[in-house]
């Protein structure tokens, strides 16, 4: 099935490849068979990465497992990274990424937590805005990368707003997408996958190991 901008996907909620929403009625597009001498899931035998037991190209180099063939050129990657084609938001957000402790030691995670710092200001300027890791062989380019982030899914969650109000929508991630209040103890239950969520002001998004989010209106010159 193809999207609206014209990409192959075989999700039947959002394009796999920019992440906007697909029509109505949309049929999945049966993933090809594969091939048994390169099965997906195994080490990759361009570059000995280990992959996951569904991945149909190496995330490390983009070798392709199903014909067995090397990863494309460098220069073709790049050129195929989609871009954010939702209308652009006339008034100035951004999202604060935070390094948040608190959230860290509740998840119990394994990997070591990063020194928190001082947050990373992202700009928002579409009404539709990806959360999650990049990935050059899927051609996933969030517009909020958390690729640092193990615990987030390649397309973890999606923002949407009106102008005025934004949404958060968990797109079936493997963590879950949570949100709470400024003054509230850490959330409990996760945004429902496929339910937008209004997020009000000051509340957070927690998703990930170790990831706050906050969305405010951007400071004069500050986008």
């Amino acid at each position: 099935m193809k999207c609206p901008a014209g990409h192959d996907s075989t999700a039947t909620d959002y394009c796999d490849v920019c992440g906007v929403a697909m029509p109505d009625g949309a049929q999945a597009v049966p993933a090809p068979p594969v091939d048994a001498a390169a099965p997906a899931g195994s080490e990759c035998p361009h570059c000995s990465s280990a992959n996951s037991s569904d991945a149909l190209f190496c995330e490390s180099c983009g070798y392709d497992f199903t014909p067995g063939s090397l990863p494309r050129r460098a220069e073709a990657a790049a050129d195929s990274q989609a871009t954010n084609i939702s209308p652009p938001l006339e008034a100035a957000w951004v999202a604060e990424v935070w390094i948040d402790p608190d959230w860290y030691a509740d998840q119990e995670s394994t990997d070591p937590l990063p020194s928190p710092g001082l947050p990373l200001v992202v700009g928002l300027r579409n009404t539709s805005i990806l959360i999650g890791r990049a990935s050059k062989s899927r051609n996933i380019s969030p517009d909020i990368d958390l690729s640092s982030d193990t615990g987030i899914s390649r397309r973890h969650a999606q923002l949407t707003t009106d102008g005025s109000r934004w949404w958060v929508e968990d797109l079936g991630s493997s963590n879950g997408t949570y949100v709470g209040g400024a003054v509230d103890a850490l959330p409990k239950t996760p945004v429902t996958p496929g339910q937008k969520q209004e997020v009000r002001t000051g509340d957070r998004i927690y998703l990930g190991a170790w990831t706050r989010l906050v969305v405010r209106k951007a400071a004069p010159g500050e986008v």
